[in-house]
């Protein structure tokens, strides 16, 4: 085990002071919102006003590194940002990719919002890489599930359920993840295609071994560009280069350009995000089979995810539509930002089908049966 910063021997007068106060909410039927950095606070439906705020980052520090074994323990309220670092300094990441927007991004509110960048489609999500989590329940008990090693799953597995759950289920005090080796390869390529050509040429480099990591298809004046990531061993990449940029016409992108770019997808940085067509438009999230068709015409559209998440600008009077169009394709649509002009004006999730939205309520009945935790789920 390798020396880590703020280990702290004794939480338990904090967590005790926690459980108390999660016992004292439920006896007079009050509401307690989780609250980490603050930096997905936009992420979700809105918090009951009345609901009162627990600051979960007094809870830091890195309870168990183990290079060699490639799991990292953390408490909930560890900056992400100090978590990144220390892995990087061992070589080592959290493949996810996890988005910080803001500075204040903390380990919890990773798991609890459950996003993943770019390269999600290829290195897998957020519960994918959870091995074990501590909670405090709405009852105010602490529970432990999972490990720290995959083998020790058994059951059902309750630590992955925390991912996406934003808030629901009670305050995750420490998480056990998952972490790879940095890839010791990599390059990104170019090729300027219409949108359908690169759902095409997309759908026939996925069935082939090639090492893709990310991709991004972004709108510009001469009709769009597709963005490629390759990542793995430095061979597989070099090769793959060759073979990309002699049969397709792709080219490379330096180094530096290539790393902002991708950084600027991840954050939501990229000109793209900040660039509404107007006060009406929001920002929709759309998750969907890769192959789908591009869809209606109309605002500008990002794709990532080999074509699997698709951002679009659309005022909300279009948002039934849209909607109902990902239904219809086998996937669902999110209002992730809200119009400036009407920022409360419409849920941002879709209406959850009434098994899944039952499943979601008899689920969080178990975890907090008084209804201590407001969460920003759409159950109806």
């Amino acid at each position: 085990m390798v020396d880590t910063p703020e280990v702290r021997p004794d939480d338990g007068p904090l967590l005790a002071g926690w459980a108390q106060t999660i016992r004292e909410a439920a006896a007079r039927g009050g509401r307690l919102a989780v609250r980490g950095g603050g930096s997905k606070a936009f992420h979700g439906e809105p918090l009951p006003a009345d609901a009162q705020p627990l600051d979960t980052r007094a809870l830091r520090g890195i309870v168990r590194y183990e290079p060699t074994e490639l799991v990292v323990r953390a408490r909930a309220g560890t900056p992400l940002a100090e978590l990144e670092a220390l892995l990087a300094r061992h070589g080592q990441c959290l493949p996810f990719e996890p988005p910080h927007f803001g500075p204040d991004a903390t380990v919890g509110g990773m798991v609890a919002a459950g996003l993943a960048g770019p390269a999600r489609m290829a290195a897998g999500g957020v519960r994918d890489y959870v091995l074990g989590v501590r909670l405090l329940n709405g009852r105010g008990e602490d529970l432990f599930f999972g490990g720290e090693v995959m083998k020790n799953v058994a059951g059902y597995d309750v630590s992955r359920l925390l991912a996406g759950s934003l808030g629901s289920l009670g305050i995750l005090t420490e998480v056990a993840l998952k972490v790879l080796p940095r890839p010791a390869g990599e390059a990104t390529l170019r090729l300027p295609l219409t949108a359908e050509a690169a759902l095409q040429r997309l759908a026939q480099w996925r069935a082939q071994p090639l090492p893709l990591n990310a991709s991004a298809w972004i709108p510009d004046e001469a009709g769009g560009t597709l963005w490629l990531r390759l990542r793995g061993a430095a061979a597989a990449v070099q090769s793959a280069c060759a073979r990309l940029c002699a049969e397709a016409g792709a080219t490379q992108e330096e180094p530096a350009a290539a790393a902002a770019l991708w950084q600027g997808l991840r954050e939501q940085t990229h000109a793209f995000f900040s660039t509404a067509p107007s006060g009406a438009h929001g920002l929709w999230r759309l998750a969907l089979p890769p192959t789908t068709p591009w869809g209606p015409p109309g605002a500008p559209v990002l794709a990532e995810w080999f074509g699997a998440q698709r951002w679009r600008w659309a005022p909300l009077a279009e948002g039934e539509a849209l909607r109902a169009w990902a239904r219809q394709a086998g996937g669902h649509a999110m209002l992730w930002r809200a119009p400036a002009e009407a920022p409360g004006a419409a849920p941002r999730f879709d209406v959850p089908a009434p098994a899944v939205a039952a499943l979601q309520r008899r689920v969080i009945a178990a975890f907090d049966p008084h209804h201590v935790f407001a969460h920003r789920l759409r159950l109806a």
